[in-house]
Order: C-alpha cells, then sequence, then structure tokens
C-alpha cells in the first residue's frame, strides 16, 4: 500500500507540473510565485480542535489556474480524557482562482493529493495519502499581496482504537506575498 501511495502521489505531482508548464507556454506568460503562512483550526472527528499553523506557496501560471505546495501542523489538543494528538499535513494542489469582475476578491478551489499524519500519546501514529481539497474565499490587498479565509478537507486516517476512519478538515485564515 505504501508504495501505491508513493506512485500516486508522483504521478499528481509530475501531471500537475506538466499542466501547469503547459499553460504558461500556451498562454505567453511567464509563473508569478508566491508565499504565505495561515493559522486556523484542524478538525478530527473525535477529538478536540487543534490550533493549526503553517506555510506554503505556489505559482499562477495563467490568471486563474496554479500550483501549490502546504505543510501545516497543530498544536497538541484532546483526543480523550487521558490522551492528546497532534497532525502533519503535506500537500500539493492544482488551483483555480476566480475574480469577480469589477473586484479585488476572488474565490478559490485546490485540489490534489496530501499526507495527513496523527500522533496519539501512548497510541502511536497513523496516516493517509490521499486526495485532498478546499474552497475558500480571498481578497488582494495590493497587487503582491492578498489574504485568504479557506475551508480544506484532508485523508481519513484509521483510528487508533480501530474503530473506522477519522475525518479531518480544517478552516484556516492566511496571507501571501506574491513576486
Amino acid at each position: 500500500m505504501k508504495t501505491l501511495q508513493k506512485t500516486l502521489l508522483a504521478l499528481a505531482a509530475g501531471s500537475m507540473m506538466t499542466v501547469g508548464a503547459q499553460a504558461a507556454v500556451n498562454y505567453g506568460m511567464t509563473a508569478q510565485p508566491y508565499i504565505g503562512a495561515k493559522i486556523g483550526q484542524y478538525d478530527l472527528d473525535s477529538a478536540d480542535d487543534a490550533t493549526s499553523y503553517g506555510v506554503y506557496g505556489g505559482a499562477k501560471f495563467t490568471p486563474n489556474f496554479g500550483i501549490e505546495a502546504e505543510y501545516m501542523t497543530t498544536s497538541d489538543a484532546d483526543f480523550s480524557s487521558n490522551r492528546e494528538y497532534s497532525a502533519d499535513v503535506y500537500g500539493l494542489y492544482g488551483t483555480y482562482d476566480y475574480t469577480f469582475p469589477g473586484s479585488d476578491m476572488y474565490a478559490k478551489g485546490r485540489l490534489g493529493v496530501s499526507k495527513n499524519k496523527v500522533d496519539v500519546d501512548r497510541s502511536g501514529s497513523r496516516s493517509d495519502t490521499g486526495i485532498a481539497g478546499g474552497l475558500g474565499l480571498g481578497y488582494n490587498l495590493a497587487s503582491n499581496a492578498a489574504v485568504e479565509l479557506a475551508y480544506d478537507w484532508y485523508p481519513t486516517v484509521d483510528n487508533v482504537a480501530d474503530k473506522g476512519d477519522l475525518d479531518a478538515s480544517g478552516i484556516t485564515l492566511g496571507a501571501n506575498f506574491k513576486f
């Protein structure tokens, strides 16, 4: 199973890079890179929400299409009455932005592959790699800076008590700077 997950991650990354390169050639544009930071809440089923924070970066190859990578981690939060958990998320996504006419506001969607790793005290860690994505709204503060509010979903992980899967999602507020 681990080989399949690595193969899917490599295939998705290669496909997204190829699409981005073709878009840059077809539209005669160069990529506009950006970096950002985010903070929010990470929601794991059957547990308290944890504070999440992370960094992300990417490039837009057209006004609408791009690619984005993310690393996010969480604070410790209660998993049960006597155990805590923390999580790490690594992701690679294709993005689509739609700017509302006559406005600096935009909608953003992203879809890609992510690894969601959850560590639970005295129970070890569980992780899964799979399809992940998100939807959000952004506002361009200037031509090179924006803020984004997003809802993201991540791959499910096995419950440490082996009673089914735990769904994972999050809400974040981020800011990015474009070069």
